[in-house]
């Protein structure tokens, strides 16, 4: 038995640290939104064991991907007796901050759920997304939420109105790891209120590229724009989706997407 799912990528509107916790888990507040910019995961039943591969050579198979830590967790914590074949068409970019492997990882608790006849509730599913990475829990929920706490508090909330987004990545990549390593040593004084457009990351980096980036962006009809998660991915927001595709060809060396808001995180398609 075979279930497929589109694990749609997120951007962050607006992101902010407001602690860090005793376990080293950093407290956020962010605004998130599902976009229609998905990886395809394909979750096959099998007799024994969890395998991984993608169609990406820069994301590791097997053990190093976060949908074999996602797949274990859940047949530990369910009980369930089958294996598991994970296949993932990579296209949402790596190392941009849209949560692409929270997405995966979101898709394979989903499935797995689904293909062992739902032995878990929403609760012990959303929970146990938290367990297996911070982003997960939104990227199983989807929608537009306001995410504090490590990402597992959400609240229905739409920061920015906006139907289309256009979404740039530079030719390299952020570490989340390291970005937040480097807040630490450098810690950025906390925004009073949640608005649009802010990231607490372009504070710390103060990256000339992704500054010209969100130039070019605002000067070709973007309303706002910002880095997305620890970047390298910056997002502007556009009225409609003619100007954001014509802005997209000021880009011609980057990744561009044209994305539109979407209401679930994780959908299934066959």
């Amino acid at each position: 038995m075979t279930n497929t799912y589109l694990a749609n990528a997120k951007i962050n509107l607006f992101l902010d640290i407001t602690g860090v916790r005793a376990d080293g888990y950093h407290l956020l507040e962010t605004s998130m939104q599902s976009v229609d910019l998905s990886d395809i995961v394909e979750i096959s039943k099998t007799e024994h064991g969890i395998s991984v591969v993608c169609s990406d050579p820069e994301i590791p198979s097997g053990e190093g991907n976060i949908c074999c830590k996602a797949a274990r967790e859940f047949m530990d914590l369910s009980g369930v007796s089958f294996g598991v074949r994970i296949r993932i068409e990579k296209r949402i970019p790596h190392g941009a901050g849209m949560g692409g492997g929270s997405a995966d990882a979101a898709a394979v608790l989903k499935g797995m759920n689904e293909l062992s006849g739902e032995p878990l509730g929403s609760d012990e599913l959303f929970a146990l997304a938290a367990k297996i990475g911070a982003d997960v829990p939104f990227c199983l929920a989807g929608g537009a939420k306001l995410c504090r706490g490590i990402g597992d508090i959400m609240e229905d909330k739409r920061l920015c109105s906006a139907e289309n987004y256009l979404v740039v990545k530079p030719d390299y990549s952020t570490n989340t790891k390291q970005a937040f390593a480097d807040y630490d040593k450098s810690p950025v004084p906390r925004k009073e209120k949640a608005e649009p457009f802010y990231n607490v990351f372009e504070e710390l980096f103060k990256d000339p590229e992704t500054a010209r980036i969100k130039r070019l962006l605002t000067e070709n009809g973007a309303l706002g724009a910002c880095l997305t998660g620890s970047g390298s991915a910056v997002v502007g927001a556009f009225s409609d989706e003619e100007t954001a595709r014509g802005c997209a060809k000021k880009f011609p060396q980057y990744f561009t997407a044209v994305c539109h808001p979407a209401k679930s995180g994780v959908i299934r398609i066959e």
